[in-house]
């Protein structure tokens, strides 16, 4: 008896929690929450979340801004929710959340499929369209958040007067589908110099080189994380992860201080994620340009490497610390 009490115990406590939690989300302003949460009923459905794990989601999504134009509802029976860091696209790398629910309770759906994610921008002047490099899947955060799924765009340009931006993908629930076809987003532009999104040709081929969060580096030695991305025949699909394998070295440099650089940096190379990862050490902070060369499979030069007026590479991503 006295451990069935102990049970009640701890389950009361974790649902306080969850319901503490729903009183606001990322979406309040002051404290003060804009977008009504609906409560979770935990009644033993094997296709949702514990509440262990319902309460991680929650957490989770204090982190990020919902996206109500990308969220859908799919057979009357589940929610989708999208959701940005900060709320708001920008060119080059963005994560792109998805989170799903039981209309019936509320609860968080453990098993979804997101694909399809594909970014097209109709270039109004030019009366054409083009894509972007994106993960067309989005595929489960880590151990901790099965119930939330994470894909990725890098905008090679912001929304202007010359183009806009819609996004689509596909959703299917347990047996339900959906889709979101061609809502508008707004990609903003990067703050003045920065770059992280550069493209390269190899023949008649166009690839594209998409810097990771670079806003999480700190000074002293970082984790560099890349995308090789590369353009298909149809120009407004998605560009995936370029098949080829390459090695990019960089040379990061500080033009505002005399372009010195700084030791004990490493080359990207290619993971089992199919990013690209090597190290970068930033002694100081400021604008960096981490120019790059990039070699192909038997070692050969196939872009960057080459010399400007100032004696560095033309291919370069901007940062600044």
């Amino acid at each position: 008896m006295k451990g069935l009490i102990m049970k009640k115990k701890v389950f009361l406590w974790i649902t306080l929690g969850v319901m503490m939690l729903t009183s606001c989300n990322s979406n309040d302003d002051e404290g003060v929450a804009t977008i009504e949460i609906p409560g979770i009923t935990f009644d033993g459905d094997k296709d949702c979340c514990s509440a262990e794990e319902a309460l991680q989601v929650y957490k989770f999504i204090q982190t990020v801004k919902i996206q109500s134009d990308l969220s859908t509802v799919v057979d009357d029976q589940y929610n989708v929710f999208a959701y940005v860091k900060g709320g708001e696209f920008h060119a080059g790398y963005n994560e792109l959340y998805f989170v799903a629910t039981k209309k019936k309770n509320g609860n968080y759906v453990k098993d979804f499929v997101i694909d399809g994610v594909n970014p097209v921008m109709l270039m109004t002047k030019m009366n054409m369209q083009h894509s972007t490099p994106a993960a067309a899947t989005a595929v489960s955060f880590n151990d901790d958040y099965p119930a939330v799924k994470r894909a990725w765009v890098s905008f090679i340009m912001p929304t202007s007067d010359a183009g806009s931006w819609t996004l689509d993908y596909k959703v299917k629930i347990l047996g339900a589908e959906g889709t979101v076809s061609e809502k508008a987003i707004t990609v903003n532009e990067l703050p003045s110099g920065q770059s992280w999104v550069k493209s390269f040709k190899i023949d008649n081929d166009t690839y594209y080189l998409t810097l990771v969060t670079p806003t999480d580096w700190k000074t002293g030695n970082n984790t560099l994380k890349a995308y090789v991305s590369k353009k298909g025949s149809e120009a407004t699909v998605a560009y995936p992860l370029a098949t080829e394998k390459f090695t990019i070295d960089i040379d990061p440099r500080m033009p505002d201080m005399g372009h010195h650089t700084s030791p004990d940096n490493t080359p990207l190379t290619l993971q089992a994620d199919g990013s690209y990862q090597g190290t970068i050490n930033l002694t100081m902070t400021g604008l960096w340009r981490i120019h790059l060369t990039v070699k192909n499979a038997q070692g050969q030069v196939v872009a960057g490497g080459d010399d400007l007026s100032d004696g560095y590479s033309s291919l370069f991503w901007d940062v600044t610390l």
